[in-house]
């Protein structure tokens, strides 16, 4: 069924017409745009909402547009649905020259012909309407501005739109909070707003507590659109200090030992507040099926891969074979995409974990799905391999010594050492490396032995 299209009475028709040549140009280039390398043919409409008249000095327009993209797989073309985004388009007569990393283009047709149209996100009052907003708890057409009851939101902070995006973009107001702007979206529940005030309930101090947000009501659906939390100031994250450290020749494992009580608090939390199952045979099956045919996938793509396949392979049937002889795991919500760059430190030493959104790249659905907590352990342990590959110099057993701390700081907190389930351990480092080889071989091929070298240690099964 086609989605609705809603618009504030004001909104003026053809805007996204008229914009339609510029974003085939400005949005591919886009960090967080998700089909990269394959051209953009064209653009519907999934809503529109004027924040600001169109013909004022600085018109706002929050966008959400479906961007379609030509697939050719084997079997010959085909047009694929494309991926919704949500932009925050400024347009203006002329752009200053602070603002000229944020262009877009000139427009020259339709309600805003002879203005400039730009990125709004990068502008000092586009981001105060939004701050404005949630601070009021506005509605504006379709759009909803929530904020959390006991939390209040001063007026007059000053907004600046943080450089180093990935995913998504963020925008801090003075020291106080961080607003994350998801720009790849889908209707349903979000876990990055979902699980963090299931923490907040549960009085988690490991995770900052939603303060506000901002949803979309469209087709009787709900979608998040961004999340408003505290702003750590002074903090640290996992990769840039565990690098510093690696730069200086400084020993991580009190670092890591510390992340691992964190990583085991949150776990214990998010227990608590949502429901925990059972995987018992049949869905343990299930889960080694999966991983073996990434790993099937994988090898067919990158050649490098095969000769390990044999091996890597034993740690899904060991999976099985477990399984099938009564074994059973629990499994709970999880972060899902756990890094060292999902994790802060604080300057008084404490960590904080971050991003709970999952990959993006999967389905919400699966992303909302109950895992095993091993799954985010071995996440952690493989980025502590890629931070010692990643050092100018080389620190020899600097991983090894962070994986064992974090597993012992984890089972101090947790009360169970992931350690002592060796065959689910490995199962997940092991899909995990694979899915990075693959990775690696697509974007970074210049990184591709930091995965291969897990690989060749995961293929050999370590001695009962």
């Amino acid at each position: 069924m086609p989605e609705a299209v809603i618009r504030t009475d004001t909104s003026p028709p053809g805007l996204l017409a008229s914009l339609d040549p510029l974003l085939r140009e400005w949005l591919p280039r886009q960090r967080w745009f998700a089909g990269k390398g394959r051209p953009v043919t064209g653009f519907s409409l999934v809503a529109a909402t004027e924040l600001l008249p169109a013909d004022s000095r600085l018109g706002l327009h929050h966008v959400l547009v479906r961007a379609h993209q030509r697939h050719t797989p084997a079997g010959g073309g085909a047009q694929e649905p494309g991926d919704c985004y949500q932009l925050l388009i400024g347009t203006r007569e002329a752009l200053p020259p602070r603002l000229a990393p944020a262009l877009i283009g000139h427009v020259t047709e339709g309600p805003a012909a002879g203005r400039t149209a730009y990125d709004a996100l990068y502008d000092t009052r586009p981001a105060e309407v939004l701050l404005e907003a949630l601070r009021t708890r506005a509605r504006i057409g379709g759009l909803r501005f929530e904020r959390a009851p006991d939390d209040v939101i001063r007026a007059g902070l000053v907004p600046r739109l943080m450089t180093a995006e990935q995913s998504n973009s963020s925008v801090v107001y003075g020291d106080t909070f961080i607003l994350k702007v998801l720009r790849r979206i889908v209707p349903g529940v979000n876990p990055d707003l979902e699980l963090p005030l299931a923490l907040a309930r549960e009085g988690c101090p490991r995770v900052p507590a939603p303060a506000g947000w901002m949803v979309a009501d469209l087709a009787g659906r709900t979608w998040v659109l961004g999340v408003l939390q505290p702003y750590l100031q002074g903090a640290t994250d996992g990769w840039e200090l565990a690098l510093r450290e690696l730069a200086k020749g400084e020993d991580f494992a009190a670092e890591a030992r510390a992340l691992g009580r964190a990583t085991a608090e949150v776990h214990t939390a998010l227990a608590r507040a949502l429901p925990t199952v059972t995987l018992g045979h049949a869905q343990a099956r299930q889960l080694a099926d999966g991983m073996t045919e990434r790993l099937e996938a994988a090898a067919r793509a990158v050649p490098l891969l095969r000769s390990y396949a044999p091996g890597l392979r034993t740690a899904f049937t060991a999976l099985a074979d477990l399984a099938s002889e009564g074994r059973a795991w629990s499994a709970q919500r999880v972060h899902g995409d756990l890094h060292l760059g999902q994790c802060l430190r604080s300057p008084d030493g404490e960590w904080s974990l971050i991003d709970f959104e999952g990959e993006p790249a999967k389905p919400l659905a699966e992303r909302r799905l109950p895992q095993p907590a091993v799954r985010d352990v071995a996440g952690m342990l493989r980025s502590f391999d890629y931070a010692a590959h990643s050092a100018d110099v080389r620190v020899p057993g600097w991983a090894e010594s962070c994986r064992a701390a974090y597993c012992t700081g984890y089972a101090e907190a947790g009360g169970h050492d992931p350690r002592t389930d060796p065959v689910l351990l490995r199962a997940y480092e092991t899909d995990k490396a694979v899915y990075e080889v693959l990775y690696e071989a697509r974007h970074r091929p210049e990184w591709l032995e930091v995965p291969l070298a897990a690989v060749r240690r995961l293929s050999v099964p370590e001695p009962a």
